[in-house]
């Protein structure tokens, strides 16, 4: 018989194997692992369904399965029932990601009807920008679309929403339209020129990791559907830290680290119940608004292998004693690869913290379907003025990156003043174990 990939979870059909655990001639029992395979940004063990001996493992380190795809084949234990399966053919496994040949269409199939689309103005070199509305300026930097390629519909040539929504949408139209088939016989066009970086120099050539080419994925969709803003501030931790110092040892004692991402854990979700808005998601199939009755907050973590963000859980019924576990605890199991599928989604809100390995400012990318992110850099000692008295304070750099789709500036300035507050004045009961 021969032992299939089973459901993976919601939303995810495939992965990569990492490794295999079992080889040929091997005794295996149920609920064993077999191969342990990296679905997105997490890796799983894959347990085996029957007991019985291997007679051949049919993937490979590296290779992409699919569920219900054969994982190994297995003679069955002496005294079970052999299970009633096709036989299966013995050939290498062709990932999804196989190139298929272009197959000629016969003359009787109708193609599909060109899509026509208007024509975009004439750009003219150095061509004054036409009228528009700040905002309307601002998404179109944002978004890397010239002005001057717009129709505006408005009198003297004015650029509204409306008519940056219908040239976005006429881009989606032709990102999407159907492509011209090559003649027969005719090679096929290569969608992209590959560079001989060679000629200049000596090269290495490594292959993209699964991970990163998920990394990679997700950034680029996030960069490219959301309507990202970030807005800075400076917070004065200075009696965060002192607390911090005053505490630590009696959080070591109950195998708990009390760090600055387990403060501003907290500070967060206090500023999101007064701001529903940061913790909401866009349903962009019906145009809804979608506002989460639970605090989910993500956690970004650096590892070998790169970004990934594990999520804390219900962050709003957690002390920071509990709070500070969670992170260590996950944090470490994420640079472990040890973090499942499950801990790397739902989240509703998520904090990038930087300051550990010496960054300062930066701008985070939103991590779809959340609409904001909360990046931190290094605290530094900076002269502050104080009841006319300059004074030493420990600063922290806030960079608060949002989905202005959803998300207006006065609502983010107003939230980001909050998260200042809340760092600022924190209470040391809520510290206390």
């Amino acid at each position: 018989m021969d032992l299939k990939l089973p459901p993976l979870g919601e939303g995810v059909d495939s992965g990569t194997v990492v490794s295999v655990l079992v080889k040929e001639g091997e005794d295996i029992t149920r609920n064993q692992s077999v191969i342990e395979l990296e679905t997105g940004k997490a890796v799983a063990n894959v347990p085996a369904s029957a007991a019985g001996k291997v007679t051949k493992i049919l993937v490979a380190v590296g290779s992409k399965i699919s569920v219900g795809q054969s994982i190994l084949s297995l003679a069955e234990a002496p005294g079970a029932k052999p299970a009633a399966t096709a036989p299966t053919a013995s050939r290498p496994l062709v990932p999804r990601t196989t190139v298929q040949p272009v197959v000629a269409v016969p003359a009787e199939v109708p193609t599909e009807p060109e899509i026509i689309l208007p024509e975009e103005p004439v750009e003219i070199e150095g061509a004054p920008l036409p009228p528009a509305s700040p905002s309307i300026r601002r998404i179109a930097r944002e978004l890397g679309i010239n002005l001057r390629r717009i129709h505006g519909s408005e009198r003297g040539g004015r650029i509204v929403m409306e008519d940056l929504k219908a040239y976005i949408a006429r881009l989606e139209k032709l990102a999407y339209a159907p492509k011209a088939q090559p003649k027969p016989g005719a090679p096929a066009p290569s969608p992209v020129e590959r560079i001989d970086f060679s000629k200049w120099g000596p090269v290495v050539y490594k292959p993209m990791t699964q991970l990163r080419k998920v990394i990679a994925e997700r950034m680029h969709e996030n960069w490219n559907s959301v309507a990202r803003v970030t807005q800075f501030e400076y917070a004065d931790i200075t009696h965060v830290m002192d607390l911090r110092k005053k505490y630590a040892d009696a959080y070591e004692k109950q195998q708990a680290r009390l760090t600055l991402t387990s403060f501003a854990l907290k500070v967060v979700v206090d500023a999101l119940r007064k701001f529903p808005v940061f913790n909401a998601s866009i349903d962009e199939v019906t145009n809804e608004v979608v506002f989460k009755d639970y605090y989910h907050i993500g956690m970004a973590v650096d590892t070998d292998q790169g970004l990934i963000v594990p999520v804390i859980r219900d962050a709003d019924k957690k002390s920071l004693a509990a709070l500070s576990k969670d992170v260590s605890e996950l944090a470490a199991k994420t640079r472990d690869r040890k973090v499942s599928l499950a801990e790397l989604q739902g989240g509703t809100f998520t904090i990038s913290n930087q300051g550990g390995i010496g960054g300062g400012h930066f701008t985070p990318i939103v991590n779809k379907p959340e609409v904001g992110i909360l990046g931190m850099g290094r605290g530094s000692f900076q002269a502050v003025v104080r009841e006319g008295k300059i004074e030493p304070r420990l600063l922290l750099p806030l960079a608060l990156s949002y989905d202005h789709r959803l998300i207006d500036g006065g609502t983010a300035v107003r939230f980001m003043l909050e998260l200042v507050q809340g760092f600022e004045k924190f209470k040391e009961e809520d510290v206390k174990i």
